[in-house]
């Protein structure tokens, strides 16, 4: 398969990133080419215009029709959490990969379902499954996976994860359906925190069991347009502790109350013989600490990851030095599907629905935790 056909469901800030992708991929990597075909949301106007700036040939309000189109081979979803699973299972059915924004769906019970209907169209129609962890794919984090299955870290025996915002820190920001838990599943464990879960194992492995508490700091919030107030009914921050089923121990906060900090996604790894730590506000640079430096000059690194040929992703782009952002990694990431799409090859990187659904299951055993206010066990499907 040559050229891949694309059908998105959403248009707002996840949309406008993974268009982006879809519209420059090739002129920075050898994939097979995305043909952009629909679009699908509930605002006619926007719709048009995403249209006319991305190049999306046809629009539709309804992604029950999108699914229906035989120009579409790969659909695309970023719509609001709730609608994630019911759109992947139609899209099953009706043969088509899948790209599904995370989290994969509101609950443990929907993610398992879901993924199940995945797992048999696998096996039906080889069909090719991703989501979308694009923390994955920013280069130092390629790198500090390189470098722990290098053993250049040693024994793990500590994960330390965090992503903080603040835009939640005014108490007038108005109410969304990421506030209300039957649009979004969960606040900023399942918004964030997600994504160090995720983070956390693909790089240290499996979680086994956690402890957790959560806070609700603002339990109302205005209706945009209108004088009546909206019940918050979400986390606005999480903090958990982490055992892993290797012996390494972890810790998650995720948080939309850091005031000061607009995206700060960082994590840090010590081991037996060294450790990484990144921050994505400066996603160019790995920090590395060896312990095999002589003690005079031992002391954390800075590597800019930028190297073609050397560093993971970094072939596409400018050359040594030259800086990338947020928009690439989706780049990143959508090369990766469309190879596997396109039957060119399957990446280790690429986190399937099997992924979404361990970080799911992990999110499940976290709500538990704080709910019943002791350590859970993190059931994990047999999948």
């Amino acid at each position: 398969m040559n050229t891949v056909g694309i059908g998105l469901v959403g248009y707002k800030k996840m949309g406008r990133a993974h268009s982006f992708a879809y519209r420059n991929v090739n002129a920075f990597f050898e994939t097979a080419v995305p043909r952009m075909e629909w679009i699908c949301g509930r605002d006619p106007e926007a719709l048009a215009s995403m249209a006319a700036n991305f190049g999306w040939k046809g629009i539709t309000r309804d992604w029950k029709e999108l699914l229906r189109q035989e120009e579409v081979d790969l659909v695309d979803i970023c719509a609001p959490n709730r609608l994630h699973d019911e759109i992947v299972v139609e899209a099953a059915r009706f043969g088509k990969h899948v790209l599904v924004e995370k989290p994969i769906a509101l609950n443990g019970d929907r993610a398992r379902a879901m993924t199940e209907a995945v797992l048999k169209a696998e096996q039906d129609f080889g069909m090719r499954h991703a989501v979308c962890f694009n923390y994955r794919y920013v280069p130092a984090v390629q790198l500090a996976k390189q470098l722990i299955d290098e053993g250049k870290i040693g024994q793990i025996y500590h994960f330390r994860g965090r992503f903080l915002q603040d835009w939640l820190v005014d108490s007038n920001a108005p109410a969304t359906w990421r506030l209300d838990k039957t649009e979004a599943g969960s606040g900023a464990l399942g918004d964030l925190g997600s994504h160090i879960i995720d983070l956390a194992r693909y790089l240290v492995g499996d979680i086994a069991e956690v402890s957790a508490t959560a806070r609700t700091f603002i339990y109302e919030r205005p209706v945009p347009g209108s004088d009546a107030l909206h019940s918050v009914t979400v986390d606005d921050a999480t903090a958990a502790l982490l055992q892993f089923a290797n012996g390494a121990l972890g810790t998650l906060e995720a948080t939309r109350y850091a005031t000061g900090h607009k995206c700060t996604n960082e994590f840090e790894i010590s081991g037996s013989r060294g450790s990484v730590r990144f921050n994505f506000q400066q996603l160019n640079e790995l920090e590395y600490f060896t312990t095999e430096d002589a003690s005079h000059v031992q002391g954390y690194r800075k590597i800019t990851v930028t190297r073609p040929g050397i560093h993971p992703y970094a072939e596409g782009w400018w050359g040594p030095g030259h800086v990338i952002g947020f928009e690439n990694t989706f780049v990143h990431l959508v090369k990766d599907v469309l190879d596997a799409v396109s039957g060119r090859r399957l990446t280790p990187a690429l986190p399937t629905c099997v992924d979404g659904l361990r970080c799911q299951e992990v999110v499940e055993a976290v709500e538990s935790a704080i709910e019943n206010r002791t350590w859970a066990v993190v059931k994990h499907s047999g999948f």
